[in-house]
């Protein structure tokens, strides 16, 4: 009867450890299990690169997150990354001449788009477009810039 007591509290302690892992997993990769989409708007945004950027990336004002990225696609107009971003819908106030650039959490960290509020009067409504744009900085091209500045200094 001993043993049995003991394997049910070993099995009940797995259990709880499991349902935490799955919990923690859950929580890291940012899923949602409501219906996100229904309390949200679409912004669009071109980008002339869009390089490091992923779906479901956050989007940031002040460095506080109000949405998410939903899709990138290549236009085929201008041959430049198009952005729809899933914006919460309490935050109504983004205005027409709002700035939206690709930023790097750290040297090495993730992308995710960081929003600069404007100060025009109209704001920007569902399914509009974030004119201005700074796109991402590859790291790989800011070295390989270095790099051949070095080297013609080095000719001189």
């Amino acid at each position: 009867m001993r043993s049995r007591t003991i394997e049910i509290s070993v099995g009940a302690f797995m259990l709880t450890g499991i349902l935490a892992l799955a919990f923690l997993a859950i929580q890291v990769s940012g899923i949602n299990i409501h219906d996100s989409n229904r309390d949200t708007y679409k912004l669009y945004a071109h980008f002339s690169n869009a390089s490091g950027l992923a779906e479901r990336a956050k989007i940031t004002v002040a460095g506080v997150v109000i949405g998410r990225v939903t899709h990138i696609v290549l236009d085929p107009k201008d041959n430049r990354a198009k952005v729809e971003m899933a914006i919460q819908k309490n935050v109504n106030y983004l205005t027409l001449d709002s700035i939206a650039a690709i930023q790097t959490a750290g040297i090495l960290g993730e992308k995710y788009i960081s929003i600069s509020v404007g100060g025009d009067a109209d704001v920007l409504k569902d399914g509009s477009e974030i004119v201005d744009t700074q796109s991402a900085l590859v790291l790989e091209d800011l070295i390989s810039k270095v790099l051949t500045s070095m080297g013609s200094k080095k000719d001189q």
